[in-house]
């Protein structure tokens, strides 16, 4: 994942010092010939099949953020429905030492247009998937989707 300038600023300050930073996840998904797609994309970092991910700009509306990511990394025209989880992921250390922790707001967002595609070197592949033949991929991935899939306009918040 490119890391954005405002994060890289920081670094120069804070060094390997934990991190605080809000994060999206955008999970698109369309309905074809009866059946709920999900558009995923796999990471070129690791290699993970996983829906667009990103961090919020400073001032970015998360919504618009969300809507952003896609459409930067999978050329995918999207609009944000529904905010279907709030949660904060464990900690990462990566491995040139940094480390972070996320606030993830994690979206359903409804296909506007576009066909899916790497669209900015981060990710290798991008694709649309059946919900009921999706590729391998974390369950933490996989809750992320469940959760935006079967949101019903209410938000989840972890306790």
């Amino acid at each position: 994942m490119a890391t954005p300038d405002f994060v890289l600023a920081l670094r120069e300050k804070i060094g390997h010092a934990p991190l605080w930073l809000s994060g999206v996840t955008a999970v698109v998904v369309r309905s074809r010939h009866s059946c709920l797609e999900v558009q995923l994309v796999r990471r070129a970092d690791t290699g993970a099949w996983t829906p667009v991910t990103g961090i919020i700009d400073p001032g970015e509306e998360p919504a618009v953020a969300a809507e952003r990511e896609v459409l930067e990394e999978a050329d995918i025209v999207s609009r944000v429905d529904v905010l279907a989880w709030v949660k904060v992921l464990p900690p990462i250390r990566y491995p040139n030492g940094d480390e972070s922790e996320y606030l993830d707001l994690v979206f359903r967002c409804g296909y506007i247009s576009g066909e899916p595609h790497p669209a900015d070197g981060e990710n290798t592949a991008a694709a649309w998937f059946s919900l009921d033949a999706l590729p391998e991929m974390s369950a933490e991935m996989v809750d992320r989707i469940r959760v935006a899939v079967e949101a019903d306009g209410s938000t989840r918040f972890e306790r």
